[in-house]
C-alpha cells in the first residue's frame, strides 16, 4: 500500500504531543481518556492503530495496561520508542491501518483508531480500516474511532481566524458551494467529514454504537479563552464539556469526533 507523501512530510515536522498538552488541545485527549476509562479493565489488552508518537499508548501503558501499537510513519515510530519507559508493557510495529494481517482475529479488548481515518479519502479505504479494527477486537470489545469534523474546522480556521479563505476554498472545489461540506483530497492532508458521513459508514458494520462524542467541542474555536483559564475555571469547563459532548444538537460543532462502538 502506497503511503501518502504529503502525510509523511507533515508528520516529520508536526508536534502532535504539544497539541494535546495545551489546555485547549487537552480537551480532546482528556475526553478520549474519559471514555476509555469507562470500558477498560485491568486485565484488558489494548491495540492502538495509527499510534503517532504514542500519547495514548504511553498514557495507558503507564497505568499498567498491556499495549500493542501500529504506526505508519517512521518518524513517529522513532519518537514513540524514545518516549517509552522501561516499565511499560508496550510494543510498536510499522504497519498500515488497512492491513493488520500481522494481528490475529479476536485478540484485543480495547482497540483505538484515533488517527488513520483522518487521512483516508475513499469510503472503501475507511471501511477497510474499520473492518480490520473490528476483526482484531474480541467479541464484546470496544473500538474508539476518531474523525476530523468539517464544520468545527471551518468555523475556527475559516470564519473565525481567517487561516483559510472560505471563498477561495469554494472556488477551488474544496467546499460544496451550497452545503459547505468539505471535499478533501490527499494533498489537503485531512479528510473532513460530518456525522452523516460517519453514520453512513457504520450502518454497514456489525457493531453497536455506544457513544458519539464531540471530542473537543468548541475548545479550538475559543482556544485563547480556554488557555487563559486558571485550573479551577478549566475544571469547571471540562465538567460542562463532559455533560454536553454527547448532545445531538451540539454534535457538529466540534473539530474532532469520537465514535465508540462494540463488536
Amino acid at each position: 500500500m502506497k503511503t501518502n507523501p504529503y502525510l509523511t512530510d507533515f508528520y516529520k515536522h508536526y508536534d502532535e504531543d504539544s497539541r494535546l498538552i495545551s489546555k485547549h488541545g487537552s480537551v480532546e485527549f482528556l475526553t478520549t481518556m474519559h471514555y476509555i476509562e469507562k470500558y477498560i479493565k485491568p486485565c484488558h489488552r489494548v491495540l492502538e492503530i495509527g499510534a503517532g508518537t504514542g500519547r495514548y499508548s504511553h498514557a495507558l501503558a503507564r497505568q499498567g495496561y498491556t499495549v500493542d501499537a501500529v504506526e505508519l510513519v517512521a518518524h513517529n515510530i522513532e519518537v514513540f520508542r524514545k518516549n517509552t519507559r522501561e516499565e511499560e508493557r508496550i510494543s510498536i510495529t510499522h504497519g498500515n491501518a488497512m492491513d493488520l494481517s500481522a494481528f490475529p482475529n479476536d485478540t484485543y479488548d480495547i482497540t483505538l483508531l484515533l488517527g488513520p481515518l483522518y487521512h483516508l479519502y475513499s469510503r472503501e479505504d475507511k471501511l477497510q480500516a474499520l473492518r480490520e479494527a473490528i476483526r482484531v477486537t474480541k467479541k464484546g470489545g470496544v473500538i474508539f474511532a476518531a474523525y476530523v469534523i468539517s464544520d468545527g474546522c471551518l468555523l475556527d480556521e475559516g470564519f473565525h481566524r481567517g487561516n483559510i479563505n472560505v471563498a477561495e476554498y469554494i472556488e477551488g472545489g474544496q467546499l460544496d458551494p451550497h452545503t459547505f461540506a468539505a471535499i478533501s483530497k490527499p494533498k489537503d492532508l485531512f479528510e473532513l467529514v460530518r456525522k452523516e458521513n460517519i453514520d453512513d459508514l457504520m450502518c454497514e458494520l456489525p457493531v453497536t454504537r455506544l457513544h458519539y462524542v464531540a471530542a473537543d467541542g468548541f475548545a479550538l474555536c475559543m482556544r485563547e479563552a480556554v488557555d487563559a483559564m486558571d485550573d479551577r475555571a478549566f475544571a469547571l469547563y471540562l465538567k460542562y464539556h463532559f455533560a454536553t459532548c454527547e448532545r445531538e444538537d451540539l454534535a457538529g460543532i466540534t473539530s474532532h469526533a469520537l465514535d465508540i462502538f462494540q463488536k
